[in-house]
């Protein structure tokens, strides 16, 4: 049993002594509500990361300023004096079970959504007369709202000087007034000093991601001629007098912690020179060093260069620690924390003895499980649910903002029903649940059962488990992607799941289980549509042959019949083979609907391996010679000479043993893919409500 020495030793950040080196770091997930206050449902959120062992929670993004401050409908918030007291109920909560909680304040500047300009002193006005205003508000926001963004037709959002637009947000930018930055210092000032009067430890002053804070530091942002602009010593103005205000009206041992981008990672993105690089950011944070901070958070990028700030599944675990070590180089008197996409207790671990950095900071592993600490310290590291990168928990928080919901996790559920979870009930009885297919549906749902003390049979034909993610995690550096399977698989069987491997499920060993319930989650097949002259082809393959190496094409002519991720992912993989690509697109986009930061991920290595895309085009017919394709819109039709053609037209649904079930059993329920084929986080989602709240 290792036994991570220096990750759970204390230090201190300023006055405030921290029992260990892991910090849960601010992470927005929509828990709140739109005055700001902390709901049950936020509180019992971070509560149950304090009772998991993390050391320092900082808070999500709290706004100093609603008005053109506000970045969400249901973000925290320090902007009046009405948030102390409920704060100091947030506080006791989490100091209750030895944390400490320091408090994010925050700005989003030119990053904001011109719709949330002026929305939330709006919708808190009209809540006192309507309580169900906001409601209303979340009808029209995901149809108007949108539109609106789409056509400009919303405020402009202020920032530093007027500059083109984040690449996220859209909209317009307009300069703060002179007068406007002395009155969000203080803004910045009075929120912190409510922290202190609420008994918050501390806290930090957001500086990274490319939100106000940083737009005052870069020459991007920030081509201001006034004492705010300019020279580096005039753009850290602003975030100088914000720290003197904090420290003339809470006193020098309040600690004041900066998250600070130390390099806006424009060359990344083919754009060097852009901005500030790695050399300007450790400048900033040895200046911050020298103004009496206690502490600097180390992150990276902005909206501009999403993906080098929150990375996507294909970038390597602690790809980041060059730039903490940078910082740690020159910083000598406080803590550096940081970020660098630290999955495993050994990996953070040996970044605090190589003297990378101070902290630890897990900000997604902190979603996927809110006891990692404590299970790294217990010795029992093998049960943590490791973050698999796959970014559903930005994308369905972006999404359901709209809607006045919250985000969730592909691999952990539970996510806000903290308090519901950790008091499940053990009815099961030791009653005899079957579960066909130990993919991630049929494995989150055995965890459950366990827990609740029934007995789940596990039947899985194949020799292992994970299903549908052993072809996801085949695709160039998407290992992490198998890590969820083998997670839910080591929970299944730590809570007594009978897992039979290489086992084919049928009505008769079904039966003779005589279960209480049975649930079907026998996943999905690819399509081969026989409505497809040709498709049955020798010279025809789906994504799953070439993802699970039944079928390797190596130096051919390939036409990839559609854009998804599966098809993009299995594009990336034969160009790895040296395969020239042509991928044909039935949409005017490709990938439509996809999370852009999956595209901005794929497309530059696809581009880079010269493969071609042919957009609003439709396959018509294979041959041995390739593929004949129309024009949807001109209706034109041409060839796509290739060698191989790999389709990648979804997946239909396999639940043929379902409906022999029918009337065999009591209590038939078909999860995941078997009922529809969606994404991880829909698999355990609906696995979790059968095992939760439909089986009684």
């Amino acid at each position: 049993m290792m036994e991570y020495k220096m990750l759970f030793s204390p230090m201190k950040i300023g006055s405030c002594e921290i029992k260990n080196r892991i910090v849960m770091p601010p992470m927005m997930m929509g828990f709140g509500e739109p005055s700001g206050k902390p709901t049950e449902m936020l509180m019992d959120y971070y509560e149950e990361r304090a009772k998991g062992g993390t050391g320092l929670i900082i808070t999500e993004i709290t706004r100093v300023n609603d008005d053109h401050g506000a970045a969400a409908f249901n973000q925290l918030a320090m902007s009046h004096d009405y948030h102390i007291e409920p704060m100091r109920e947030f506080a006791d909560r989490i100091h209750r079970h030895g944390a400490k909680l320091f408090v994010q304040l925050h700005h989003p500047g030119r990053q904001n959504i011109g719709i949330m300009i002026h929305m939330v002193p709006l919708t808190n006005m009209c809540s006192k007369v309507c309580k169900s205003f906001p409601k209303l508000v979340y009808k029209i926001a995901p149809g108007i709202g949108r539109k609106m963004v789409d056509k400009g037709l919303v405020f402009a959002s202020p920032g530093p000087s007027k500059c083109e637009p984040s690449k996220v947000s859209g909209g317009h930018v307009r300069a703060f007034s002179h007068r406007e930055i002395k009155k969000l210092i203080r803004q910045f000032v009075d929120a912190a000093v409510r922290c202190k009067a609420a008994g918050v430890d501390g806290v930090e002053l957001h500086a990274a991601h490319g939100y106000l804070l940083q737009q005052f530091l870069s020459p991007n942002t920030n081509t201001r001629t006034d004492e705010y602009g300019g020279s580096f010593e005039n753009r850290m103005r602003f975030i100088k007098e914000i720290i003197e205000g904090i420290r003339e009206k809470c006193g020098k041992d309040y600690p004041v912690v900066i998250r600070l981008t130390v390099d806006e990672c424009y060359a990344e993105i083919g754009k060097p020179g852009k901005g500030y690089d790695l050399a300007t950011g450790v400048k900033y944070a040895k200046a911050f060093e020298d103004m009496g901070v206690d502490a600097i958070d180390v992150s990276s990028a902005a909206y501009d260069t999403y993906n080098y700030w929150l990375e996507p599944t294909s970038f390597d675990c602690g790809w980041r620690a060059y730039m903490a070590e940078a910082v740690k180089k020159e910083v000598k008197t406080i803590p550096v924390l940081a970020a660098n996409v630290i999955r495993s207790p050994e990996q953070a671990e040996e970044q605090l003895e190589r003297g990378i950095q101070d902290f630890v900071s897990l900000g997604r592993p902190h979603i996927a499980d809110p006891h990692w600490a404590e299970k790294a310290k217990s010795g029992r590291a093998n049960e943590i649910k490791r973050c698999i990168n796959c970014l559903y928990c930005i994308e369905s928080m972006m999404e359901h903002a709209y809607v006045g919901e919250h985000g969730c996790c592909s691999v952990n559920p539970t996510l806000g029903e903290e308090k519901r979870f950790a008091n499940l009930p053990k009815d099961g009885g030791g009653r005899t649940v079957a579960i066909i297919g130990a993919g991630v549906a049929g494995l989150t749902a055995a965890e459950i059962l366990g827990r609740r003390g029934f007995k789940p049979v596990v039947f899985e034909k194949e020799n292992e488990c994970g299903g549908q993610i052993n072809l996801a995690d085949k695709g160039p550096k998407k290992e992490k992607i198998g890590w969820c399977s083998q997670d839910l698989e080591t929970n299944a069987r730590l809570y007594g799941a009978d897992i039979r491997l290489g086992t084919e499920a049928t009505v008769g060993n079904v039966t003779a289980l005589n279960p209480c319930a049975v649930i079907v989650a026998t996943g999905a097949v690819a399509v081969r549509p026989k409505s497809i002259k040709g498709a049955d082809g020798a010279n025809v393959f789906t994504t799953t042959q070439i993802l699970d190496g039944s079928v390797k094409l190596e130096g051919k002519k390939v036409a990839l019949i559609g854009t998804g991720m599966t098809g993009l992912e299995t594009g990336e993989l034969l160009a790895e083979g040296g395969n020239k690509l042509t991928f044909v697109e039935m949409a005017d986009t490709v990938a439509p609907g996809t999370w852009f930061q999956h595209l901005d991920d794929a497309m530059p290595k696809l581009e880079k391996a010269g493969a071609k895309f042919l957009l609003s085009t439709k396959l018509v017919a294979i041959d041995e010679k390739g593929a004949l394709v129309e024009n949807v819109k001109t209706k034109a039709q041409s060839r796509v000479d290739a060698d191989a053609v790999v389709l990648s037209l979804g997946a239909r649904p396999v639940n043929k043993l379902a409906k022999e079930l029918e009337g065999k059993v009591k209590n038939l329920f078909v999860v995941g893919d078997a009922e529809k084929v969606g994404r991880i986080a829909n698999a355990t989602a609906a696995a979790y409500d059968v095992a939760m709240n439909k089986i009684k």
